[in-house]
């Protein structure tokens, strides 16, 4: 049975909100972002914070802002010039859905964005998080915001044990924020609930000594801040094995473009191998593909083997560099575009491959 949100005293409301927001005065975090009201802008920063350190997707918005200063300008781009400006930052159905929504307020909404939150939530890979910031960043709408550090600072004050990773959860924090917001400034609280958990009511060392809700925080008079937030659910990952080929023909080699629903959709990659377990000899992949022993073959080399780890897969990697004559033909089936070096830029690729192709010197093994 699903516990009841606690009541909250408009006495105890009045001086959570009133600390928080004189803390925040002094301590907030410059960003571009921050305090920006076009909501194409907003919108783009919190698409590109989804599952990002703000360190990381702050060249990001950077660029998008610079190349695609409007939705309009969004819209009219070709989505591999989308995939290719978000290359490295992983998560690649954010810019996808993106691009979408792009064109469909430019399309369908006569380039006007939405400006309730029932709208803005409609929008291709906008969340209830998401769809909060938005309306409260852009149109000042009391809608809170709940992330990983607002779990975790409301998680802590009122020393709530309720799994955040559950639906009871996450409607039980969402609940407990809406009603402590400030209706008259859901900006400033918005970004200050989750300042004060990036910054000081951190996971494993939380500053209590500098926090401003201390006095009221049940956590730490019970001394169990860091037992919280709860999780319920252990993180499953599983390991996939990939055999990548450089098939060096002349001055250029060759890529193909993912499709399907897998991983990396739409983006580019060299020729791929899947394997059911690791491999040790690369005569292992000659007995599966005989191409790799013709005599159009003249020479093969092998990675070491690279790692990636995405949310819920770990991709283990090896790169086999073969070289080809001019009797080697591509398999017509698989797709295959032969490119050189130059051509690199038009691509977006998966940062394995980048990992791959920005190395100055593989150690790379004669088999």
């Amino acid at each position: 049975m699903n516990k009841p949100v606690p009541e909250i005293s408009p006495q105890r409301c009045a001086s959570f909100r009133n600390a928080l927001l004189a803390w925040h005065r002094h301590h907030h975090r410059p960003l571009p972002w921050k305090g920006e009201k076009n909501p194409y802008l907003v919108w783009l920063s919190e698409i590109i914070l989804q599952q990002t350190r703000v360190e990381q997707g702050l060249p990001y918005f950077e660029r998008f802002k610079e190349r695609f200063p409007t939705v309009q300008d969004l819209a009219r781009a070709t989505e591999d010039e989308v995939l290719k400006l978000w290359e490295g930052l992983g998560y690649y159905s954010r810019a996808r859905h993106l691009h979408h929504s792009a064109k469909y307020i430019v399309n369908e909404l006569k380039g006007v964005f939405p400006d309730n939150y029932d709208a803005i939530r409609n929008l291709k890979g906008v969340g209830d998080y998401t769809a909060a910031a938005i309306a409260s960043f852009a149109f000042d709408l009391p809608h809170a915001v709940v992330d990983g550090n607002v779990y975790r600072v409301l998680s802590r004050c009122f020393a709530d044990g309720t799994p955040i990773d559950t639906t009871a959860g996450k409607k039980r924090f969402a609940a407990l924020a809406n009603r402590l917001i400030h209706p008259g400034r859901p900006a400033d609280f918005n970004q200050a609930m989750m300042d004060l958990g990036a910054g000081v009511c951190t996971p494993a060392a939380p500053n209590c000594a500098a926090c401003p809700l201390a006095p009221v925080c049940e956590a730490r008079k019970k001394n169990m801040a860091t037992e919280l937030p709860v999780k319920s659910k252990k993180l499953k990952r599983r390991t996939r094995h990939f055999a990548y080929l450089m098939i060096r023909h002349k001055s250029g080699f060759y890529i193909r473009q993912r499709t399907g629903n897998d991983i990396w959709k739409n983006l580019y990659e060299l020729p791929s191998i899947e394997l059911k377990k690791p491999l040790k000899k690369v005569q292992e992949l000659r007995y599966e593909h005989p191409w790799l022993s013709s005599d159009a073959v003249q020479g093969t080399r092998v990675s070491a083997r690279l790692r990636h780890e995405l949310t819920h897969q770990r991709i283990e990697a090896i790169f086999c560099e073969v070289e080809v004559n001019d009797d080697f033909c591509a398999p017509e089936e698989e797709c295959w575009q032969w490119i050189t070096p130059n051509d690199l830029p038009d691509f977006a690729f998966p940062k394995l491959i980048l990992r791959y192709l920005q190395q100055k010197a593989l150690s790379l093994e004669r088999c």
